[in-house]
């Protein structure tokens, strides 16, 4: 019985070069220690390359819209601007906002009794301050939570947050009821107007 015939099959072979110093790779180790140390000396005492802020001595500018720590405005008369309408306890996601409500002797306006503010469950998501309708409170201070030892000196009550205060160059109640008969009256388009017309 014939015997099948062997596969044609092409076998290359590959002259291999002996290795030198490359298979310890140490060559490359030391290229890349010389240019560590390079950059290591240059920006340690030319300070060529960095931009290291020596903090607390250094800071950089803050953008205006940045957040910190809270502060309560005052009134022309030196007392706070809230009128504890509980409306920052309820938007705090975090729930870091105690507020007890008690009556103006002088006014039928309340006042709060109690404000405190937990800055370690406080998020810094400006919630309060958005919905404040008297802006009585503000997160504009610049200055950040101080490190704490004791968990209650992270809760700042009334009087810490009036000390970063000042009075409010806010109008007290807004603009009034007539707000919007001061305002100019919306271009109206008629049959001979020039304003664009509104897409469809």
């Amino acid at each position: 019985m014939p015997s099948a015939p062997a596969p044609k099959a092409k076998t290359v072979v590959i002259e291999r070069t002996p290795l030198g110093p490359e298979a310890t790779f140490l060559p490359g180790i030391l290229k890349g220690l010389a240019i560590t140390a390079k950059h290591f000396f240059e920006n340690v005492f030319g300070r060529k390359e960095t931009t290291t802020l020596q903090y607390p001595d250094e800071k950089e500018a803050y953008p205006p819209r940045y957040r910190t720590l809270h502060r309560l405005m005052k009134r022309e008369d030196e007392s706070v601007r809230c009128v504890a309408c509980m409306m920052c306890p309820t938007a705090c996601p975090a729930h870091c906002i105690t507020i007890v409500p008690g009556e103006r002797p002088d006014s039928n306006e309340k006042y709060p009794v109690v404000f405190e503010i937990d800055e370690l469950r406080c998020v810094v998501c400006g919630l309060c301050v958005e919905v404040c309708p008297c802006d009585a409170l503000r997160m504009d201070t610049g200055v950040h939570a101080p490190p704490v030892s004791f968990r209650g000196d992270a809760v700042l009550a009334k009087l810490d947050l009036l000390k970063r205060g000042e009075p409010s160059t806010a109008v007290q109640g807004g603009r009034g009821p007539n707000w919007r008969a001061e305002e100019k009256p919306e271009l109206e388009r008629g049959p001979d107007s020039k304003a664009p017309a509104a897409p469809r």
